[in-house]
């Protein structure tokens, strides 16, 4: 039904729905999610599992709390340990043996290719998509002094600050989002950069100094967005998702991965992809750099949502002909 390892069409196929129509007349009666269990992705699971209990009153909707690999490593930075698949694998080995119907992503954190096992079939609507500077001192990078620490465990966001404020000191940061808190407040960074929808959906958003535009930070491909991943031989578990899926989202978030994907995008690679709609079409802007911020490239596409993936694809094309090719061949 789905092409394997990505999300769902936009807009869908009308022979698709149909299919759908036909498998979804059975409501579910129990459903469990598979999660793992740092307060934020317990939120989100907690989040998706409310929206399921609503849309079916009579469903039994359970969460299976997990500890992945990306979660006990700690000590070292997620570009050098295998990246973010590290956060989804025990959680599609939970699909795989029946233990679970469905898992609960941050979009950012689910890798651009999966497995042909799996498919994302939901992407529910956006929280803020920026990034947010956070410091108990400064109100923006542009207020820090030369030498102040800024903590992240992104190279995007690092390649980005090296580019425009190389009188920074950029030090890694790793841990669930509490423990980065707690680092900044015992003073181990001057400021820390983290993405807004995670201190927002955990009720932080007073930790928010300033969200930081496109402009100064352009957000990883899918940040922001939820996606709910299932086994692509379950046409039922994709029928009782549908009612969850945000088209505008769903296309944004495809527009992104394209990106990545045809970059082969992955932690070891400084890249930034972001799409919005504005009056009907869509709008994506994308970015590859040298770690150190020495060397940036930047294109934007516009067109309609419908064209999402070709746009992503066309994007990459076009960062590759301003020299990202280069980067890329240096970094790998």
């Amino acid at each position: 039904m789905l092409q394997c390892g990505e999300i769902w069409p936009y807009p869908a196929p009308s022979y698709l729905l149909r299919e759908l129509s036909i498998v979804s007349q059975a409501t579910p009666e129990r459903i469990v999610i598979a999660t793992r269990e740092s307060r934020l992705a317990l939120w989100q699971a907690e989040h998706i599992k409310a929206r399921l209990e609503g849309l079916y009153p009579g469903c039994n909707v359970e969460l299976l709390g997990m500890t992945t690999r990306g979660d006990q490593i700690l000590d070292r930075p997620l570009a050098k340990v295998g990246g973010k698949g590290l956060f989804v694998k025990e959680l599609e080995t939970a699909l795989l043996d029946g233990r679970a119907d469905i898992a609960v992503h941050s979009m950012k954190d689910v890798p651009m290719v999966m497995g042909d096992e799996f498919v994302l079939p939901c992407i529910t609507e956006r929280e803020v998509p920026l990034d947010a500077f956070v410091s108990n001192r400064y109100d923006s990078l542009a207020d820090m002094p030369p030498g102040a620490v800024v903590g992240t465990s992104s190279l995007r966001r690092e390649s980005q600050i090296h580019a425009q404020y190389p009188f920074l000191a950029v030090t890694s940061l790793r841990g669930n989002l509490d423990t980065r808190l707690r680092k900044l407040d015992e003073g181990q960074y001057d400021a820390i950069i983290l993405a807004a929808a995670g201190l927002t959906r955990l009720g932080l958003g007073e930790r928010i100094r300033s969200v930081m535009p496109a402009e100064v930070s352009l957000p990883a491909a899918g940040q922001g967005a939820l996606g709910i991943e299932c086994l692509a031989a379950r046409p039922d578990v994709i029928a009782w998702l549908q009612p969850l899926v945000d088209a505008d989202t769903a296309a944004c978030v495809l527009a992104e991965r394209a990106v990545a994907r045809a970059l082969a995008g992955s932690c070891e690679v400084p890249l930034g992809a972001y799409a919005v709609i504005r009056g009907g079409q869509l709008w994506l802007r994308g970015f590859v750099a040298r770690p150190d911020g020495s060397e940036i490239v930047r294109a934007e596409r516009e067109g309609a949502p419908a064209d999402a993936d070709a746009l992503g694809r066309a994007l990459a094309e076009d960062l590759r002909a301003q020299g990202a090719e280069a980067i890329l061949a240096d970094i790998g």
